[in-house]
């Protein structure tokens, strides 16, 4: 059955999934969604011993059904390739009771990878197959992940040129080098002075700037996404879950039909969203356990069923889930309205006026699937220092997030189910949060001599993203205030008012 997407803001208008994929935002806003969520039509016993391209093209052939077999399957095929460092793509590790899904295999060490491999070939497939003669220019605010990946991604694509705007002083040393040694002629980075929040709601202006778009237009350019706002950055992910589910059963780690819980450290809302599409096409997932730090927003809606960015944001260890704005849950929010677009779209607007929204009851119950906690820095050094002591299994603080906020689900809840852990990014981006969780005795270390100690003590190679950035020349120096982003767009575009 063909599968139609609207936006959350108004479900009268419809699109096809390469549409929805090349616009990236909706004209009014909002987010495009899916007319329904298509159920798995291979059993979980069928897919278990597939590849993840296989489960790949099983999933997103019922989510993207404009695409030809052939079209869908080369994009898997270009994405998912020798540029991980693992055959099988996403890895799952068994560290004491819990399983470890490894999604940092890819060329730039973070789960982001992951969608941003192949949203770049699908939306030029959907270019073409939409007739756009545009200059297709991705914009993306980054907290750390998503502006390297995306970078990666579409360096030297034909037909694009990709900007990324990310905070200054809120992503890690690893993360700011991969970027602004990121090669590529049509590649564009720039710090601003604020943090992520301030970046992604400029660009999202920067999408809904009527004036900027006629410009464009007439410089032969149009704006996309490649922010997980984009559902072609969404769809990818729902493949996680239906593939570790898969991998679990075909190892004998679970009995088919037996439910598994699922830990994802969250900031933005579109990894645990996947999860939640997955487990409405029928995977047996049992509780979705949405994991925050400090910037504990999703935490109190969860527990409240009011949504507050109005609070003081802190920058953490785990900085790509320094986020108070969380875009991919008005997905969510959508949902559990029934479909109610106008519902959507007035809390969204209380959201942008005061800051705040609160849900009904009625759509409070819905969430009972979802279960939300927080860790705080000491709780996230923690947990790395005693699972490496426990097992010699090192984690990144996101990943640490998670591990903390499933042990105080357990404590609470006395549930054995069993658990996958959404590990999303590599220690090796993080090394001086983890080397000094450890162990203090490493803080006088360069960033570089911890990258080699990590090695050492984890017993693991150091990655080709870190090797290759060690001596790589800074090709990104440009700063703007977060009120001069829209400026410093059209000067690298070169659109003169």
């Amino acid at each position: 059955m063909e599968v139609l997407y609207s936006s959350t803001r108004d479900s009268g208008k419809k699109v096809t999934a390469s549409q929805a994929i090349l616009k990236g935002l909706a004209d009014d806003g909002g987010l495009f969604v899916p007319d329904h969520i298509p159920a798995l039509e291979l059993s979980m016993r069928e897919l278990a011993g597939r590849s993840y391209q296989d489960i790949a093209y099983e999933v997103m052939r019922l989510f993207l059904t404009d695409f030809t077999e052939e079209e869908l399957k080369q994009c898997i095929s270009r994405a998912y390739d020798s540029k991980f460092d693992t055959e099988v793509i996403a890895p799952i590790t068994q560290a004491e009771d819990t399983y470890y899904l490894e999604l940092f295999h890819g060329a730039t060490i973070a789960f982001k990878d992951m969608a941003l491999s192949i949203l770049p070939h699908l939306m030029t497939t959907a270019a073409g197959k939409n007739h756009a003669e545009n200059e297709i220019v991705i914009l993306a605010a980054t907290s750390g992940d998503t502006g390297k990946a995306a970078l990666a991604g579409f360096a030297d694509v034909k037909g694009t040129k990709i900007i990324v705007f990310y905070p200054k002083n809120g992503v890690s040393p690893i993360q700011e080098k991969q970027m602004v040694t990121q090669k590529g002629d049509n590649t564009f980075v720039v710090g601003i002075h604020g943090n992520f929040d301030d970046a992604q709601t400029g660009v999202k202006a920067l999408f809904n700037d009527r004036e900027l778009a006629q410009e464009m237009e007439q410089a032969g350019m149009q704006f996309s996404s490649a922010n997980s706002i984009n559902i072609g950055r969404l769809v990818p992910q729902v493949v996680y879950y239906v593939y570790s589910y898969a991998k679990l059963l075909e190892e004998e780690k679970i009995r088919d039909g037996e439910k598994i819980n699922v830990v994802v450290p969250t900031g933005n809302f579109g990894n645990i969203l996947a999860a939640f599409y997955a487990k409405n096409m029928g995977v047996p997932i049992g509780k979705l356990i949405c994991a925050s730090n400090e910037n504990k927003v999703l935490y109190d809606f969860f527990v409240t069923g009011r949504y507050d960015r109005n609070r003081e944001f802190v920058l953490t260890s785990s900085p790509s889930m320094d986020i108070l704005i969380s875009s991919n849950l008005e997905r969510l929010i959508y949902r559990i309205a029934g479909d109610d677009a106008q519902k959507n779209k007035e809390l969204m607007e209380a959201l942008g006026r005061t800051g705040s929204y609160e849900i009904t009851e009625q759509m409070k119950e819905q969430l009972a699937d979802f279960y939300g906690n927080y860790a705080d820095e000491k709780e996230t050094s923690q947990q790395i220092r005693e699972l490496y002591e426990s097992t010699g299994y090192v984690l990144d603080t996101h990943t640490a997030v998670a591990g903390a906020v499933y042990q105080k689900y357990k404590t609470e809840t006395k549930d054995d189910t069993a658990t996958l852990i959404v590990s999303t990014a590599s220690p090796f981006k993080f090394t001086r949060n983890v080397m000094n969780a450890i162990d203090g005795k490493y803080d006088a270390m360069s960033d570089f001599e911890l990258v080699d100690e990590l090695s050492k003590i984890g017993n693991v190679d150091v990655p080709p993203a870190i090797e290759e950035i060690r001596t790589a020349p800074v090709l990104h120096d440009t700063v703007c205030d977060k009120t001069e982003m829209k400026t410093t767009v059209k000067r690298f575009l070169g659109i003169v008012s």
